[in-house]
C-alpha cells in the first residue's frame, strides 16, 4: 500500500505519472492514452491513402477514429478516477469534484480555442480539446451513477446518438471553423455550441457514449485479472459484432444498392470511398441506410460500437501486458502522463504544415522527440507542464468548495467583519 493515497489519486486523475510508484493500472492507463495519442499524431501526419491505387494506408486502417475514441474511453476512465474510483464520492465531496473537473474543463477548451487561431483556413487537422473539455462539462451530472446505470446511459448514446445528427443535423446552425477560437464564441455563439453537441468532427451526443463507457469502466477493480481479460473480449465481441452486423446490412441485406441510387449523382467509385473513409462533409440524411456504415468519424451507431469496441480491448490488453510487462510500456506510459502538452505541440507544429514534404520524417521524429522528451519530464518533473497548471487550478477549486462546505467550528474564534 501506498502512503500517500491522495496524491496517488491526483496522479491517476491527471494522467501524471508518479516516479516513485508503478502501479500496473496506472502504467497501463498512460500507456493507452499514449497509444491513443500517437494514433492520432499517425493519422494527423501520414497519408490516409495510396497515391497509386487510393486504398487506405495501414495507419488508416489502424487509428482512423479509434485514437480519438479511445482518448474519450480514457476521459471516462480518469474521471472515475477522481471522482472515487470504485467507491463514488457523495454528497459535498461530489460537488467539490465536479467543481474540480469544470475548471478543468474549461482550462482545457481556452488552450483549444488559443490553438484555433494558428490553424489555417483549411486546416490540417481538427483539434479535439475544445470538444474534449465540453465532455467533461457534460459528464458532470453522471458522476455519482452506477456502473450499470453508467453503461445503459453510454448504450442510449451509442444508438439514439447517430440519429439526432441524422435527424437535426441540417436544421441546426452550421459552423464556420473547424477549429473555433474565442472569437468564434461571440460571433457565432449558437453554431459553436451544436459544434460541440451535434455537428462537428467530435460531436458530444455520440463521444458521451466513450465516455460514460470509461466512467463504468473506471469504477471496475482494474488491477483484477478476469476484468482485464473480459474488457478485452468484450471488446473485441463488440467491435466484432459492429463489423459483421454493419456488413450484412450493406452487402447482404442490398443496403449498398439502396444506397448507391439514393443519390443520382453518386457512382459506385464515390460509395465505396465513403464506405471506407467516410464522406468529405457531413454523412447524407436522405435515408436511414446511411447508418450502417463503420467508417471512421461518421458517428454511426455501428461506427461507434466499433470504436467503442476497439478502446476497451485497448485498454483490456495493455491492462494485461502492465502485469507482467509494465517496463516496456513506459515509453508509452509517459507520453500519456503529458499528452496534453505533446498533443498541444503537436497542433502547433501541424499549423506550420512543414510536415507535407515529408510525413513519414515528420511522423517518426515528432514520435520520438515526444517519447525522449516524456520520459526525461517524467523523470525529473513528473507531470507535464500544462498538466501541472491545469491540476493546480482544479485542485485549488476541489478544495475551495470543499473547505467552503465544512461545519464551522463553534468554539473557534470568528474574525471581525468588515
Amino acid at each position: 500500500m501506498n502512503d500517500h493515497p491522495t496524491r496517488d489519486r491526483a496522479a491517476e486523475t491527471t494522467g501524471g505519472l508518479d516516479p516513485r510508484r508503478s502501479a500496473g493500472r496506472v502504467v497501463a492507463v498512460d500507456a493507452a492514452r499514449g497509444l491513443a495519442l500517437v494514433g492520432l499524431t499517425a493519422v494527423h501526419f501520414l497519408p490516409s491513402a495510396y497515391q497509386e491505387n487510393n486504398r487506405p494506408t495501414l495507419s488508416w486502417l489502424l487509428f482512423a477514429g479509434d485514437s480519438a475514441a479511445l482518448f474519450a474511453l480514457l476521459a471516462g476512465v480518469g474521471l472515475a478516477f477522481v471522482s472515487g474510483g470504485r467507491r463514488p464520492r457523495r454528497g459535498q465531496d461530489l460537488t467539490a469534484v465536479r467543481a474540480g473537473i469544470a475548471v478543468r474543463a474549461l482550462l482545457i477548451m481556452a488552450i483549444g480555442l488559443t490553438i484555433g487561431y494558428l490553424m489555417p483556413a483549411e486546416p490540417p487537422a481538427t483539434g479535439i480539446l475544445v470538444h474534449y473539455g465540453a465532455f467533461f462539462l457534460l459528464a458532470l451530472p453522471f458522476l455519482g451513477l452506477r456502473v450499470r446505470t453508467l453503461l445503459v446511459c453510454s448504450a442510449a448514446f451509442l444508438l439514439l446518438g447517430p440519429l439526432l445528427i441524422h435527424w437535426l443535423g441540417d436544421l441546426v446552425p452550421e459552423h464556420t471553423d473547424a477549429n473555433p477560437t474565442f472569437a468564434n464564441l461571440f460571433t457565432e455563439p449558437a453554431a459553436v455550441f451544436w459544434q460541440l453537441l451535434l455537428t462537428g468532427a467530435y460531436p458530444a451526443v455520440t463521444y458521451l457514449a466513450y465516455l460514460l463507457a470509461g466512467l463504468a469502466v473506471g469504477r471496475l477493480n482494474l488491477k483484477n485479472l478476469h476484468v482485464q481479460a473480459r474488457l478485452l473480449a468484450a471488446g473485441l465481441g463488440l467491435a466484432a459484432l459492429a463489423k459483421l452486423l454493419s456488413w450484412v446490412l450493406l452487402y447482404g441485406v442490398d443496403g449498398y444498392n439502396v444506397l448507391l441510387y439514393s443519390i443520382a449523382s453518386l457512382t459506385r467509385a464515390d460509395l465505396d470511398h465513403i464506405v471506407v473513409f467516410g464522406p468529405d462533409g457531413a454523412l447524407p440524411t436522405n435515408t436511414l441506410w446511411w447508418q450502417v456504415l463503420t467508417a471512421p468519424h461518421v458517428n454511426t451507431p455501428f461506427s461507434v460500437a466499433w470504436s467503442l469496441g476497439v478502446s476497451l480491448a485497448a485498454l483490456g490488453a495493455l491492462l494485461l501486458l502492465g502485469r507482467q510487462s509494465g517496463t516496456w510500456l513506459l515509453p508509452l506510459a509517459a507520453m500519456g502522463a503529458m499528452t496534453l502538452t505533446l498533443y498541444t505541440a503537436q497542433l502547433a507544429l501541424l499549423s506550420t504544415e512543414v510536415h507535407y514534404s515529408s510525413p513519414l520524417l515528420w511522423f517518426v521524429a515528432c514520435l520520438v522527440v515526444s517519447a525522449l522528451v516524456a520520459l526525461a519530464w517524467r523523470h525529473a518533473f513528473g507531470r507535464g507542464p500544462l498538466e501541472r497548471v491545469v491540476a493546480a487550478a482544479a485542485h485549488a477549486a476541489t478544495r475551495a468548495v470543499a473547505d467552503r462546505a465544512k461545519p464551522r467550528d463553534p468554539g473557534a474564534p470568528r474574525k471581525p467583519l468588515g
